[in-house]
């Protein structure tokens, strides 16, 4: 990973979440290392269950009562989150720190009016009175591209649209102008026509107000289109990270080369052709995983290295800002460099 410099605006390094299970303990984040810049657009990609959400919550604070997080560092802003109490991370979040959630009908309170709900964490964190709270809700809103904004105000979550409602929720994030919003998989309960709407204009006001988002999703499709810098998840660890035109050019890790694999696409994939699919499982995290996390699925993986010792996330041979946590990967990207 690069050298934190003052555009760095999250700096992570080995962070870890292990979940108590009957069966032992789980290990649903094995030591992640991420850095997001200002204004920066990253995607956290990967397929349920690998650790994405877990993370998201992780670095918020929002873990589960019994969780036990741990890392070698996690700086937002150049302030240890590690060492704050619950009062100071109340103070960092809403604040410098915003999370868009998956599915806004539970997120929103359904017993309080939008423009209270909207205007709760300025009044919280800002000194200015409810009438400057409620005309920054109204920009907002009408930024968020919600009809009759000022009207909006009196309403209740049910009586909006699940579109409406994301919007909402994206408006809320930026009433205190945060420097990272977290988006965890916004639009993945919304149709087709709506999503692309929301992306859109998630992607516009990060550009706008020069927030840093890290967004979630086990959506390439999404990825391709709003993000700057991706990286793959697998298994409750980062196993490749680029540029995200890099990533789509030259895909290195085999997960992230069978997950490209598996999207249809025009023109090529017959239609009632039998989808491309990743064989095997995801491995058991409770208890430790030996070896590469990815060697029982992958085609490429022998038993003497890849089964035995964990790879690291090491920078690719002969590319820009690309690792990847792959020997393979790594050697073969070598002998091509050296060629």
């Amino acid at each position: 990973m690069s050298q934190t410099t003052s555009q760095t605006i999250l700096d992570v390094k080995n962070l870890r979440v292990a979940l108590p299970t009957p069966r032992g303990e789980l290990q649903a984040v094995r030591g992640i290392d991420l850095q997001v810049q200002r204004g920066e657009m990253l995607c956290l990609v990967g397929e349920s269950g690998c650790g994405k959400s877990m993370t998201s919550l992780a670095l918020m604070g929002l873990l589960p009562a019994k969780a036990k997080r741990t890392a070698e560092r996690m700086e937002f802003c150049g302030e240890n989150l590690l060492v704050l109490s619950e009062r100071q991370l109340t103070r960092v979040r809403g604040a410098r720190m915003s999370m868009i959630f998956q599915e806004p009908m539970t997120s929103l309170n359904p017993s309080f009016t939008l423009g209270d709900q909207l205007c709760e964490a300025m009044l919280a964190h800002r000194k200015v009175s409810r009438a400057q709270a409620r005309e920054r809700a109204v920009y907002l809103l009408e930024r968020a591209g919600v009809p009759m904004a000022a009207d909006r105000l009196r309403q209740y979550p049910h009586q909006l649209s699940g579109g409406l409602r994301q919007r909402v929720m994206i408006a809320m994030a930026l009433m205190c102008e945060p420097a990272l919003i977290i988006a965890d998989e916004p639009t993945t309960a919304l149709d087709v026509t709506i999503q692309a709407q929301i992306l859109r204009l998630l992607r516009e006001l990060q550009q706008e107000f020069g927030t840093a988002v890290v967004f979630i999703t086990h959506d390439l499709g999404v990825v391709a289109r709003i993000a700057d810098r991706v990286a793959v998840m697998y298994a409750g660890q980062v196993v490749e990270t680029a540029p995200v035109r890099a990533l789509y050019e030259q895909p290195s890790h085999p997960y992230t080369r069978g997950l490209l694999g598996c999207i249809p696409v025009r023109g090529r994939t017959a239609p009632g052709s039998r989808l491309q699919a990743i064989p095997g499982v995801v491995p058991s995290l409770i208890g430790g995983v030996q070896g590469c996390a990815f060697a029982n699925r992958c085609a490429h993986a022998n038993s003497s290295g890849c089964a035995a010792t964990a790879p690291e996330l090491l920078p690719l041979p002969g590319a820009v800002a690309h690792s990847v946590r792959c020997s393979r990967a790594i050697e073969q990207a070598g002998l091509k460099a050296v060629a």
